[in-house]
């Protein structure tokens, strides 16, 4: 256990050493920067199986994975899994922090600090003593209850979620609802949750031209000067209007290179890379064929290599949504507002599955961010936020 003594003093209060904020604490002192766990796993699997979880650790490669999976003993019914990370991202200088980063410090406004505070192991934290609390109170329960934890989404994301995933859907394990503990409130806690994410299709496009002389570009094919036109109808071009659940698909350039650094060499290439953020309105192929299209139409040489991350994915209202909705009022008592913006999560590996999907966990502001922080009084209302979707969903 760690030292409260050391780091709260005379925040020694009954908040500062409830189970949530313990649990929290240990998982923040653990330097578990992507993608290495280094310990959170376990204890987690520790806690877990003195509930009676049946534990399937799985380490692919560098990461560290686990299942695991606790009937309720009714019989059949749904399957809600809890999903999550234990890793984090770099904290940057050590020094720039207000508090050692891997120290978990609760200071005088009750704000929670270290990194993981927000992204995501207090939502961890939350997630466990919640279904801590629910079989205690409900050892009989209708389905099942699931968790699936992964070292790896913080980066590459290759050998947690999406492989576990892999794994489970091999052997036709089934998971009817799933709650991200993705720190999904904007402005306070439960005022938004994720109920989809928008694909996420990136590429590298390579337009050849031909090196030359800048005194003699007739005996040259500049391909920036061949490029440009195709670049700006693909930055004007309109993909599509969204829906009532996503906002219009996105094309945004984030890199161009092209040169030897020269004044006086006209360059033999151009390489872009560029991504789209895509509504359910378009598909991979139909956005696609219109870039090559476009390419095609001004004219060039060209060839890209595309890479997607992620499709999109909505869970739209139900049961699953319409629990997490309940609870949040009940608890905070504010209604909470659906959501699909932001970036990706490992929500959309776990959606393949057909799963009901929705993201729900404490403020973003301060995510991989110096001195990433989130109030303690908020840990312990999501904790509760939890427990009450645990009793819509599975109590008998």
């Amino acid at each position: 256990m760690p030292s409260f003594s050391r780091r709260f003093g005379a925040m020694m209060t009954a908040t500062a050493l409830s189970p949530t904020l313990a649990l929290a604490c240990e998982l923040i002192d653990r330097p578990s920067v992507t993608p290495l766990d280094e310990g959170c796993q376990a204890l987690m699997m520790a806690r877990l199986g003195a509930l009676g979880f049946a534990l399937e650790p799985m380490r692919i490669g560098e990461v560290e994975n686990f299942w695991a999976r606790r009937d309720g003993g009714t019989g059949e019914g749904p399957v809600l899994c809890f999903a999550g990370h234990t890793d984090v991202v770099p904290t940057g200088p050590h020094e720039a922090w207000q508090t050692p980063p891997f120290t978990a410090t609760l200071d005088a406004d009750g704000m929670l600090r270290g990194r993981g505070a927000a992204d995501m192991k207090g939502s961890l934290a939350a997630m466990l003593v919640a279904v801590e609390r629910f079989v205690a109170d409900h050892p009989r329960h209708r389905g099942a209850i699931a968790f699936l934890i992964t070292s790896d989404e913080e980066g590459p994301a290759l050998h947690g979620t999406q492989a576990v995933v892999e794994r489970l859907r091999a052997r036709g394990e089934r998971l009817d609802w799933c709650i991200v503990g993705e720190p999904s409130s904007s402005e306070t806690l439960g005022d938004v949750v994720k109920n989809g994410r928008r694909g996420s299709l990136g590429a590298t496009l390579t337009v050849r031209g031909k090196q030359g002389h800048v005194a003699y570009p007739q005996l040259a094919r500049n391909p920036i000067h061949q490029a440009a036109p195709a670049l700006a109808e693909l930055a004007a071009e309109h993909w599509d209007d969204g829906n009532a659940f996503f906002p219009p698909t996105s094309f945004q350039i984030s890199n161009i290179q092209a040169g030897t650094g020269a004044t006086n060499v006209i360059p033999g290439e151009l390489q872009m890379l560029f991504n789209f953020r895509f509504s359910t309105e378009s598909t991979v192929e139909g956005l696609q064929r219109r870039v090559a299209a476009i390419l095609d139409r001004h004219g060039l040489d060209w060839h890209i290599d595309w890479a997607l991350s992620g499709l999109p994915f909505l869970t739209e209202p139900g049961a699953l949504l319409d629990a997490v909705s309940a609870s949040i009022r009940a608890v905070t008592g504010r209604d909470t507002t659906p959501s699909t913006s932001g970036g990706t999560s490992d929500g959309r590996f776990i959606a393949t599955l057909g799963t009901q999907v929705v993201e729900v966990g404490p403020l973003n502001a301060t995510i991989h961010q110096v001195d990433e922080c989130v109030l303690a009084s908020d840990l312990e209302l999501l904790t509760e936020i939890h427990y009450q979707t645990l009793v819509r969903l599975l109590a008998c």
